[in-house]
């Protein structure tokens, strides 16, 4: 079994296999369709070996690479890049939605998958799913508004480096509100007279 570094780098890995690949497919052609090569390539390349070292892929990586792979097929099938740019909108609008759904429907879906990450009440972790689901909706938007309105070079850099550090910058923005509802499975030491 991976140590639990590894496990991050894995994840790493699979997160960033499919927008490197498109990238790399854009710099070397400078079109869109055949970049998609590149996508597909690299998120397949980044869930086999993601599979591979762990023998289990965590559910988001999961649902982004089988989102590149469909979405990226379907542009290299259909000769429409449209697919390629709507790709990161309809995944981050599906993960804001299913937030949102299993908090509505009395699950908590973020609980579920960080649960021993991190040890919060149940309020909190209701709160912190709830500030989830609305990036993820804010990140869609702002895929569509970015590949809707400027050149393919600025949505790239939406895609990376851009769109990564918005996304590490929201987590570390989280981080007061882990800290202040964090529970501690230890007790403080009872002072000694």
């Amino acid at each position: 079994m991976l140590s639990e570094r590894a496990r991050r780098i894995v994840s790493s890995l699979v997160d960033f296999g499919w927008p490197l690949g498109l990238i790399i497919g854009f710099l070397l052609t400078h079109d869109m369709v055949k970049a998609s090569w590149g996508l597909v390539a690299g998120a397949g390349l980044a869930l086999a070996v993601g599979y591979g070292l762990e023998r289990r892929i965590a559910p988001m990586p999961l649902i982004a690479g089988v989102m590149a792979l469909v979405f990226g097929t379907l542009a290299l099938v259909f000769h429409d890049p449209k697919f390629v740019y709507m790709k990161p909108t309809v995944t981050s609008a599906l993960f804001g939605v299913l937030l949102i759904g299993g908090v509505l429907m009395g699950y908590n879906p973020l609980k579920i998958m960080l649960n021993a990450a991190f040890q919060l009440p149940d309020p909190a972790w209701r709160i912190l799913t709830w500030r989830y689901a609305l990036f993820f909706l804010l990140m869609a938007a702002l895929n569509e508004a970015v590949w809707r309105t400027q050149s393919q070079a600025v949505w790239l850099m939406l895609r990376f480096p851009v769109g990564q550090i918005l996304h590490v910058v929201f987590a570390l923005a989280q981080v007061p509100f882990l800290m202040k509802f964090s529970e501690s499975d230890t007790s403080a030491p009872t002072p000694v007279e």
